[in-house]
């Protein structure tokens, strides 16, 4: 059968954000003109980027990183909403989630310069102040109670894909699928009636493939893992997450920690801090916080085992936002 005229045309959209590419997947009618949406979206992104980028000198955050102890500086809306967002999900997990490391991400080569055994042996000494940021949310300003360097590249693009889903619906487009290098969430349901097909990807640092597939409707989901950005330290690979409690990359954590939640940035945090607590005392949290995660995990085969919390990932997931296709 010949398609209608009337039928929704798909469009997907992309464009550079955060070192690497945003997404956009929506249909509209035929006819509708995508480049004033592809404008807005880049717009929301790059907004995202210059607020809270730890590459640009000029950012908003980079500027509450360079005031001195104890001074409040203005900080625009968007970073203000990650900043107590990250502030509480640091709270509710430990301090497993910690905003306060960029010296440690500096000094192990994940910033802009290669790594720097003196300022590694710097950041592995200090003593971290979980309280060391102070946010006065009626005033739109922040200062640091002691010397720390914020990050944000554990909460910031999930954040940035929330931004595009938002914009989608302020535009009148009700249903959408919206990601930043693999962060994605999802809005409404396909033409069909049917949920967003989104894989989440064996940790394999050889290849892209998936390891299962959720079908997510109005949620989010975003992972965590050792696969794609480390360092190689006397021959042993080294994780991006850093334990805050020792200013250094993760010893043993898990191959992938993947979150579903309402919100992009909530899973990209929470994401990061279950990676950071590990499969035992991570899902024992996520049971207490009611969250849906799939821990992988290595095992001696070059395999993988898994560590499911929450029904999402459950063997027979309930009828709802979301499934799991194994």
């Amino acid at each position: 059968m010949s398609k209608m005229s009337t039928d929704p045309t798909r469009h997907a959209l992309h464009g550079p954000t955060m070192g690497t590419r945003w997404s956009a997947q929506f249909h509209a009618e035929t006819g509708f003109d995508p480049v004033p949406v592809r404008a807005a979206l880049q717009s929301a992104v790059d907004e995202v980027d210059a607020q809270m980028s730890t590459w640009k000198p000029d950012s908003d955050l980079m500027r509450l990183n360079a005031a001195p102890v104890g001074v409040w500086q203005a900080v625009p809306a968007r970073l203000l909403d990650v900043l107590v967002l990250g502030r509480d999900v640091g709270r509710a997990s430990g301090g497993a989630f910690d905003m306060g490391l960029g010296d440690a991400v500096a000094a192990w080569g994940f910033g802009a310069d290669e790594a720097d055994p003196t300022q590694i042996r710097a950041a592995m000494a200090r003593r971290r102040v979980e309280t060391a940021l102070e946010i006065d949310v009626a005033g739109a300003r922040g200062r640091k109670t002691a010397d720390i360097t914020l990050d944000l590249n554990g909460i910031a693009k999930g954040y940035g894909v929330d931004r595009l889903a938002d914009t989608l619906v302020a535009l009148g487009i009700p249903a959408a699928l919206v990601g930043i290098d693999g962060e994605m969430r999802a809005v409404g349901l396909r033409p069909d009636g049917s949920p967003w097909n989104i894989a989440v990807e064996a940790p394999d640092p050889a290849r892209r493939a998936p390891y299962s597939v959720l079908a997510l409707q109005d949620a989010a989901v975003a992972t965590s893992g050792d696969y794609r950005h480390w360092v190689e330290v006397q021959g042993r690979r080294l994780s991006h997450t850093m334990d805050p409690s020792r200013g250094a990359p993760l010893l043993a954590p898990p191959a992938s920690v993947t979150v579903v939640a309402q919100t992009c940035a909530e899973a990209d945090a929470w994401a990061t801090a279950l990676m950071v607590l590990g499969v035992d005392a991570g899902a024992t949290l996520a049971e207490q916080r009611g969250l849906d995660v799939l821990f992988l995990v290595r095992d001696d085969q070059n395999g993988f085992h898994s560590k499911a919390v929450g029904r999402l990932f459950s063997e027979q997931p309930s009828e709802g936002i979301s499934g799991l296709d194994r």
